[in-house]
């Protein structure tokens, strides 16, 4: 086809620089395991239609399985998609096609839409040449100076990350806090889509080469995703900012966060019944991750805790949650933290507020 694009570096720079308009015509359900932020799934084939037409592949070759992907898109389905797609080229006419390697599917397509007077550009290589260009800007990361922000639970780490042009957000890309309640409303991201994202913000900083990028200082996991192994054994060697806040300043903070944001969050999905009901559920699993840690004696002490903190909510009342919060931050997150950042001492290169530490980057900056 003349309107395939080659899939140059430099053309898939500016496709996620600019956040251009991209047609995904794979199945659901490969979409659901990876995609990107601008992408838009509009089928070729469902899941059942692509499962028949792979199997009909493997036991009587290509020749019948095209035949039998024809046999299945055709008539009125045909129509509804490619009214769908023709739609879609109207509104973006900037974008462009693919399907997983810019294939039969992608090209299929393309020959629908120009035998309707309606051309429209696909990438050669498709989502897997996408991908794999994404992947190359994580290593690609891994080759910069990094600055790594640590702090004690609640002294702000994230809101203090972007105030720092020079950073990236792993816990924004991951779509979770790292920590066991560390969840949002919407599910987590994909370990795949958590690479995506993570190279997506990469490009759009525009770093310059051998540029210190700063990071939140992380574990091997966050939630259910894992950093990049080539990005972590970095990490594991750059040096450490220590932001220091006082015990109340974050644990006010924990409670606007997790308390008063979350329940607020879980109210407006759900609505107000369900809502308490998925937020009580969502702190109560939480407590329970670290219940081996705490001893079972003080888990089922501070769970009843937290559920006697649930009721007085219902009531209009909060402050009850500084009834659990607080032993849990003094009992088992400051003395892990602190235990962890022992491990880290020899790489620490400043501490203070993040006042007094916006101030030391400056300073640095400046030299």
């Amino acid at each position: 086809m003349e309107n395939v694009i080659s899939n140059n570096n430099a053309m898939l720079r500016k496709i996620f620089l600019q956040k251009t308009p991209l047609l995904d015509l794979r199945s659901p359900i490969e979409f659901a395991k990876g995609c990107f932020n601008q992408s838009v799934n509009l089928p070729l084939m469902t899941n059942d239609e692509r499962a028949a037409v792979g199997l009909c592949y493997k036991q009587n070759g290509q020749a019948q399985a095209i035949k039998l992907g024809h046999k299945l898109v055709c008539g009125q389905i045909k129509a509804e998609r490619l009214l769908a797609w023709q739609t879609f080229v109207s509104e973006n006419p900037n974008g462009y096609l693919y399907c997983f390697r810019g294939g039969l599917r992608s090209n299929t397509v393309g020959q629908w839409l120009n035998e309707i007077g309606c051309r429209y550009p696909l990438i050669e290589g498709g989502y897997k040449a996408m991908r794999q260009f994404l992947l190359a800007e994580l290593e690609q990361l891994s080759q910069h100076p990094l600055l790594l922000i640590g702090g004690r639970t609640g002294c702000g780490k994230t809101s203090f990350l972007n105030l720092c042009p020079n950073s990236l957000d792993l816990e924004g890309a991951a779509g979770h806090r790292g920590s066991s309640f560390g969840g949002f409303v919407q599910e987590q991201s994909s370990q795949i889509n958590f690479e995506h994202k993570l190279a997506e913000q990469y490009i759009s900083r525009k770093f310059t080469e051998k540029q210190t990028i700063i990071l939140e200082d992380e574990g091997r996991l966050i939630g259910s995703v894992h950093l990049p192994e080539h990005l972590r054994k970095v990490m594991n060697e750059s040096h450490v900012l220590v932001i220091e806040e006082d015990f109340d300043y974050r644990l006010e903070h924990l409670f606007q966060e997790y308390i008063v944001k979350m329940s607020a969050d879980f109210i407006a999905a759900y609505g107000e019944v369900e809502g308490f009901e998925v937020f009580s559920r969502y702190l109560e699993q939480g407590l329970f991750k670290v219940r081996k840690r705490l001893g079972m004696l003080r888990y089922q002490q501070l769970n009843d805790l937290m559920n006697n903190a649930l009721k007085c909510q219902q009531e209009g009342e909060l402050k009850r949650h500084f009834d659990w919060l607080v032993p849990l931050v003094k009992e088992y997150y400051d003395p892990m933290y602190d235990y962890q950042l022992s491990l880290k001492k020899q790489r620490i290169v400043f501490r203070g507020s993040k006042a007094q530490s916006l101030a030391y980057l400056a300073y640095v900056a400046e030299r």
